[in-house]
C-alpha cells in the first residue's frame, strides 16, 4: 500500500471504525443506491444525477481509472455521461490547418464545475469508507493480487504529467472503406505525433483546454495528498463480502 491506514496512537480507533464501515457496506452488485446517495451528498443531488452514471458506478469508476493511462478508455464504461455537444475545431486562416476550437472547452464546463465542488477531504473519506467495494471490482478486472489504491495513485500521477498545449492542431482522418462516416467529429487526431501518442486520460486533459486541465490537476493533487496521507487498509485479501 502507498500509506498505512493507521496513524500513531490511533490504531485501535481506526481498526474499529474500519470494521464498522465494512459491516455496513452493501454487496458490490447491490451498491448502486448507496453510491448514488454518497455522490448526491458530495456534489448535490441535481448535479450528481445529471452528470454521473449511478448504475454499476463502482465497476465503472475502477475500469475507467485502470484505462486512463492506456491508449483507449471506452466511453461506454465511464462513470460520467459524455458531453452532449460535439467536438469542435477552427480553421487557421493565416497559417493554414485546423486546431481545436477555443470554444470547445465550454462543453466540459459542467463536469469540471462538478469536480470543483467536491471537497478533497470528504471525497477521500468516502472513498476509504467504501474501499472494499472498489478493491473487489479491481480484483474482478483480473488483478487478484493488486491493490487498487496503488493503481489510483499511479494513474493520478500519470495524469498530472499531461501537457497543456494552447489550441493544438488536429487533422481529420480519412474514411477507410466505401461507407461515409456519419460522425466526422470523432475522426480527428492530433497533428503532433507526441500528442497523438498520449494515453486516453492525458488526451482528455488536452482536449478540455489548459484552463480546465489546471483546475482538474489541482483537484487531483489535493485528492492524492488526502489518499496518500491515510490510505485504505483493505488490500486484495480484505475486500467486501462476496455477492451471494
Amino acid at each position: 500500500p502507498i500509506a498505512p491506514w493507521s496513524v500513531p496512537g490511533q490504531e485501535g480507533a481506526d481498526a474499529q471504525a474500519l470494521a464498522q464501515a465494512r459491516a455496513a457496506l452493501p454487496a458490490l452488485d447491490a451498491s448502486d443506491a448507496a453510491m448514488a446517495g454518497v455522490l448526491a451528498a458530495l456534489a448535490g443531488p441535481q448535479p450528481a444525477q445529471a452528470l454521473v452514471r449511478s448504475d454499476r458506478f463502482v465497476r465503472r469508476f475502477v475500469a475507467t481509472v485502470d484505462n486512463l493511462s492506456r491508449p483507449r478508455a471506452s466511453a461506454m464504461l465511464w462513470p460520467v455521461h459524455p458531453t452532449g455537444e460535439r467536438f469542435t475545431v477552427q480553421e487557421l486562416a493565416a497559417e493554414g490547418g485546423t486546431a481545436i476550437a477555443q470554444a470547445n472547452s465550454a462543453r466540459y464546463g459542467p463536469a469540471v464545475a462538478l469536480l470543483q465542488r467536491l471537497d478533497a477531504a470528504e471525497l477521500a473519506r468516502s472513498y476509504r469508507q467504501h474501499y472494499p467495494l472498489f478493491q473487489q471490482a479491481y480484483e474482478e478486472l483480473g488483478y487478484p493480487q493488486a491493490y487498487f489504491n496503488d493503481r489510483l495513485v499511479a494513474v493520478i500521477d500519470h495524469l498530472l504529467q499531461a501537457p497543456e498545449p494552447q489550441a493544438p492542431r488536429v487533422r481529420l482522418m480519412p474514411v477507410r472503406g466505401q461507407v461515409p462516416s456519419l460522425q466526422p467529429w470523432v475522426r480527428y487526431e492530433f497533428e503532433d505525433a507526441q500528442l497523438e501518442a498520449l494515453s486516453a486520460g492525458q488526451k482528455i486533459l488536452v482536449r478540455i483546454g489548459p484552463q480546465h486541465a489546471r483546475l482538474v490537476k489541482a483537484k487531483l493533487r489535493a485528492l492524492r495528498a488526502e489518499i496518500a496521507a491515510k490510505a485504505p487498509a483493505a488490500g486484495p485479501e480484505d475486500a467486501a463480502p462476496r455477492d451471494q
